[in-house]
């Protein structure tokens, strides 16, 4: 691959800092509130080249490279864009990310590779997540994406869970020639991308083009099997013959907030509120398929990117009055400002240094109030983080019709119970032998992903499982 040509680069750099810079294109709120489609307009040819030239090219290791958790060779890739070499490009990033279509869609580019850029000193930072996305477009449009397979070794590896650690594993065992079968309890591939991401973030259609290029690669795919409960891990081996099990199975426990009346109708979890406000009926479990029934006021409990994904999806389902609730203030909110912008861009409104005390039912039986209390915001903890502490006697009542909470997540502990030898710690996350390499006390498991580091972003899922998938290998080939 072509690297950025070296003469002249210091004028270069000076002049292209001044550079003209324009926002990413964003369809209007009162427009894209109401479906649930993409809300960036993506990017046209000229477009694409005239913002990659704002790259200065900082010498290596360029910032951009050295904050993506990926460590994409992103100057490089704006080079070629510049150019008018998108193929190129977008096979720059598939040497380092199996997921560049889907985390230049959804990673937090403002807290790592944009926010990174030395431009942020003087201007706007290059828009590296958008051009990503413009050249994987590109190429799967024109010719197509592909993922080279290995001569086959004869080996089998067991995949848990369909999300992008899982899949981030897969793609390196394929192409070193190792079978893999993917298990999940959902019906279909990709877990959160498909089941926890709303449609307006992520479109479906994204994650199941990439799934085919697994597919072709020879990936394949067990749906609705609930490892732990269905199957064992233990039965992966000794009934089924797989040689290494990679577990990726996330954390998909929604946190309960125990208070009274949480169990009452209309009270929501975040994960099945998302899952079944943004998912085609016929890819849902048989247990959740119909939409949520919300009314005209919903209120979302929390400060993190699910509540805003509720906040939107909420929205976008019709309801009038849409309220997040959270315990502190908007500066300790730990969600991306991107999507809380264009939350309240859409209508949402925002009830901080406030907490939900209990439920209350109407006359039917339904949700028609959450009692709260005022907070205010006390010493720092341990980690620097003001905790929100009561005032007595401020309690009052808001008038809802659905509450959603979305207030973390928490492992499944289901796999741990299930496997002997098998260590877990903090309520079921998986305890590994060494980051590095995934591998877990259980000879032949091997861990990445939300599941031992607690919740994360895609992109540091889809990188342990890289990682674990240079261990797995290495252990087959010592295993012959």
């Amino acid at each position: 691959m072509q690297k950025i040509p070296s003469e002249n680069l210091e004028i270069d750099r000076k002049a292209r800092v001044y550079m003209p810079y324009e926002d990413p294109a964003l369809r209007p709120p009162t427009e894209r509130v109401c479906d649930f489609g993409d809300v960036v307009v993506p990017l046209d040819s000229n477009r694409a080249m005239l913002e990659a030239s704002r790259c200065i090219h900082c010498p290596d290791p360029a910032p951009c490279m050295l904050a993506c958790p990926t460590h994409n060779d992103i100057p490089s890739a704006m080079w070629l864009i510049e150019q008018g070499r998108y193929i190129e490009s977008a096979l720059l990033y598939r040497q380092t990310s199996s997921l560049p279509e889907i985390c230049s869609r959804v990673c937090p580019h403002e807290q790592l590779c944009q926010g990174s850029c030395v431009l942020n000193k003087t201007h706007e930072p290059v828009l590296c997540g958008p051009l990503e996305t413009f050249v994987t477009c590109y190429e799967r449009k024109t010719q197509g994406v592909s993922i080279p397979v290995g001569s086959p070794t004869g080996k089998k590896v067991a995949m848990v869970g369909a999300g992008p650690a899982s899949l981030g594993c897969a793609d390196y065992l394929l192409k070193q020639g190792h079978q893999v079968t993917i298990f999940d309890s959902k019906p279909a591939p990709g877990g959160l991308l498909v089941y926890g991401i709303p449609n307006f973030k992520l479109a479906k259609e994204v994650v199941f083009c990439r799934w085919e290029d697994y597919e072709q690669a020879g990936a394949q795919f067990v749906g609705n099997t609930y490892i732990g409960r269905d199957k064992a891990i233990d039965d992966l081996f000794h009934k089924d013959g797989f040689d290494a099990v990679f577990v990726g199975v996330g954390t998909g426990i929604d946190a309960k907030m125990e208070i009274p009346g949480e169990d009452l109708p209309g009270v929501y979890e975040g994960t099945d509120f998302l899952m079944r406000a943004n998912t085609e009926i016929d890819l849902l479990p048989e247990d959740k398929r119909e939409r949520p029934q919300i009314g005209k006021r919903v209120a979302v409990i929390g400060g993190g990117d699910t509540a805003s994904d509720c906040l939107r999806t909420a929205l976008r389902m019709g309801a009038d009055q849409v309220t997040c609730i959270y315990r502190r203030t908007e500066k300790e909110m730990p969600g991306g400002a991107k999507d809380r912008k264009m939350a309240k861009e859409e209508g949402a409104q925002y009830h901080f240094l406030t907490q939900p005390v209990k439920f209350i039912a109407g006359d039917d039986g339904r949700l028609a109030a959450i009692e709260c209390i005022e907070m205010q915001l006390g010493e720092p903890d341990a980690k620097g983080r003001r905790k929100p502490v009561p005032v007595e006697g401020s309690n009052f009542s808001v008038a809802v019709d659905t509450a959603i909470k979305a207030l973390g997540y928490w492992p499944d502990p289901i796999i741990g119970k299930s496997t002997p030898g098998l260590e877990t710690h903090d309520w079921g996350l998986i305890s590994v032998v060494d980051r590095e390499t995934g591998a877990t006390t259980r000879e032949g498991v091997f861990a990445g992903g939300d599941d031992v580091t607690g919740p994360d972003l895609v992109v540091t899922a889809m990188v342990a499982g890289h990682k674990a998938a240079l261990a797995i290998d290495e252990y087959l080939k010592k295993s012959n």
